[in-house]
């Protein structure tokens, strides 16, 4: 089947390794990053995209929920597939029940290369308080931004060389005065995206000329089960 990958900068690394290890020759179309911080602009540069590819009976869209970006999106002329997650860390950690268990009891900012070399991220805008408001005032306003947190968690996907960012990890979790932890991270799931049979309890299926709805990201019986849903945190 002809086939296109739309796929977000921010997990760059991981799909080109699920793509090296299975032998896809799918073409990609990266859409930047700093786009998920704005979920409007997202699902209208999602869209635009959508609306000018031709030629392909499927497109796959690397791509979570990203604070709904994804609902109203409709693919013209192709079907579309999503996988059932609401963001790419889920998606880099396997499954929301992973990511509740490895959240644990307290809250983890989650972070990756990617998230890290993003044009737009939380220690960016930090930096950038702490120069326009002093230290001082900047640690105050982040401890009420991080109130419900308590670790920052590097997720170790085996995609790039970790240690060439570790030190930098970790100045940002002691800045951002958080427990720090690198956790497991997996590249099985955009495998299975890649290659399919989409399970629709893991995955979306989209046809030509439908409209995603609020209704797509649950389950047949209309509602997801427990260990399936994210205690949603968040990342840089």
């Amino acid at each position: 089947m002809n086939t296109l990958i739309v796929a977000c900068q921010t997990i760059e690394d991981e799909l080109n390794k699920a793509i090296g290890e299975i032998g896809c020759n799918y073409p990609v179309l990266w859409i930047k990053s700093g786009l998920h911080l704005q979920p409007d602009s997202l699902k209208e540069c999602l869209q635009c995209e959508l609306d000018h590819i031709s030629n392909v009976e499927q497109v796959i869209l690397a791509f979570g929920y990203c604070g709904n970006a994804i609902i109203g999106l409709k693919p013209p002329t192709y079907r579309m597939i999503f996988p059932r997650v609401d963001d790419c860390i889920t998606l880099l950690l396997g499954s929301c029940k992973r990511r509740n268990e490895l959240s644990g009891d307290g809250g983890t900012y989650f972070l990756t290369k990617g998230w890290l070399e993003s044009e737009r991220n939380i220690w960016i805008e930090y930096q950038e308080a702490v120069k326009r408001y002093g230290r001082e005032k900047a640690e105050k306003i982040y401890s009420i931004v991080f109130k419900h947190y308590q670790k920052l968690g590097v997720i170790k996907t085996g995609a790039y060389e970790l240690e060439n960012y570790l030190e930098k990890t970790k100045k940002i979790a002691s800045e951002l005065k958080l427990q720090y932890e690198v956790l497991p991270g997996t590249i099985e799931y955009i495998k299975k995206l890649l290659t399919g049979p989409w399970d629709p309890r893991e995955f979306i299926t989209i046809n030509p000329g439908e409209t995603v709805t609020m209704e797509h990201i649950y389950d047949v019986d209309g509602q997801l089960s427990k260990s399936d849903q994210c205690t949603i945190d968040s990342k840089l």
